[in-house]
């Protein structure tokens, strides 16, 4: 059980404070409700390209690494469809340089163009690397699009194209940040050797005076079920041809989300895994495969893939991977299924929740999503799964006409 206590600062900005008096550091987290999924579909990337341009200087410190290393400390952030966050961690004694810092950066970036044209060649230069020049690192550019046909997930927190990053301007910047970047729009969490009190006369003296600001409204459309499947193809000078296949899933705080993920596991993680065991170890059709849950405050997805053994065609193994998903939704799962991956799941919880940085970003998202206290229920909602509700959720989700099916078909450069 994590305990914390929670106080809202008039602006609107939430705190959230878990004290833990075992450990000499303290961990500042600062989430964000604003990710890709709330950019404009002509101006994608925008919340990535903001995580980078966050560490570039703030209006009155040009310098962000250099004082946080000077009092011992380390930060990162991450983006994802749905959030924005920022963590310091560093020695508790010196928590208030990490309010310091963070607060000046949620008032005002420094706005510097020379800072936006750095960051703007820093993220083309990772969408290059990483999705465009690397083999089948562009694969979910084409899978989120095939599986998303209304909601703002059919791109990736990379963006659709590079030219939404080259033609970005100042006021793109300026008004992104002042739309989004806002106490009102935000959760802070304080964990670790911190007391209550002291979080809350921080939080007042750094955070109190950033005045509230117009948040962009949410409007999102719903992604509706499939109705047929759905299919694409693409050709690539890859080492082998590789298949995608996605089937839409249910929101984080759906009552069968832990099904879903269980599933997941049970059809595709680890050697042990029903894909592996039949289609890797047995038949030898796959050199490699695997399913996972990509998880979302919407509507997710699990997603399979695998790259083929050569002299293998894609026929041959889409009908095998088709077979062997058909017998999970027809026949269901065994209970020695279930009670393997529930006992996996409740041991991941619990291990990931050990790192004084986890819970507090566990924390932060639990928060956004309405109830930060959801941190301690996840494992109570894993143990509840019965296999009768697990074989229900698997006859729905993997219904044939709710697969989407990218082929990635390997050709030879001229």
């Amino acid at each position: 059980m994590i305990q914390f206590k929670e106080f809202t600062l008039s602006n609107g900005l939430r705190v959230i404070v878990h004290t833990d008096k075992t450990t000499p550091l303290a961990v500042l987290n600062v989430i964000y409700d604003v990710g890709s999924r709330d950019e404009h579909p002509d101006k994608t990337g925008f919340a990535h390209l903001f995580e980078h341009l966050m560490f570039g200087g703030s209006e009155n410190i040009p310098d962000y690494d250099g004082a946080l290393q000077a009092v011992g400390g380390e930060n990162n952030a991450f983006t994802s469809p749905d959030v924005t966050n920022y963590y310091i961690s560093l020695p508790a004694v010196n928590i208030e340089t990490a309010f310091w810092l963070e607060s000046d950066r949620m008032l005002a970036l420094s706005f510097d163009p020379e800072v936006l044209e750095v960051q703007q060649k820093v993220v083309i230069e990772e969408f290059n690397q990483r999705y465009l020049n690397q083999p089948y690192g562009d694969a979910m550019l084409h899978l989120r699009p095939l599986t998303y046909k209304q909601h703002s997930y059919q791109w990736a927190t990379i963006g659709k194209e590079v030219s939404h990053i080259e033609n970005a301007t100042m006021d793109d910047v300026k008004s992104f940040f002042f739309s989004h970047y806002a106490p009102n729009n935000a959760v802070l969490v304080l964990a670790g050797n911190i007391e209550l009190e002291t979080a809350r006369e921080l939080s007042e003296k750094y955070f109190g005076s950033i005045p509230k600001r117009d948040v962009q409204v949410r409007n999102l459309a719903v992604e509706p079920e499939n109705t047929e499947a759905r299919r694409a193809e693409v050709e690539m000078p890859v080492p082998l041809d590789a298949i995608y296949r996605s089937y839409l899933t249910v929101d984080r705080l759906h009552p069968d989300f832990f099904a879903v993920e269980m599933l997941a596991e049970i059809l595709g993680q680890g050697e042990s895994s029903r894909l592996f065991q039949t289609l890797v170890k047995e038949k030898k059709l796959f050199n490699n495969l695997s399913a996972y849950h990509m998880t979302s405050t919407d509507k997710g997805m699990i997603v399979v893939n695998g790259k083929l053994n050569a002299g293998v065609s894609l026929e041959e193994v889409e009908a095998a991977l088709d077979a062997e998903i058909a017998k999970l939704a027809t026949s269901g799962i065994t209970e020695e299924e279930l009670q393997k991956t529930k006992n996996r799941q409740e041991a991941v919880v619990e291990f990931t929740n050990v790192e004084i940085l986890n819970r507090a970003i566990n924390l932060a998202m639990c928060a956004l999503l309405g109830d930060a206290n959801l941190v301690n229920t996840d494992p109570q909602k894993i143990a509840a799964a019965t296999q009768k509700q697990m074989n229900e959720v698997a006859a729905r989700i993997f219904a044939p006409e709710k697969a989407n099916t990218l082929l990635y078909k390997s050709i030879k450069e001229a």
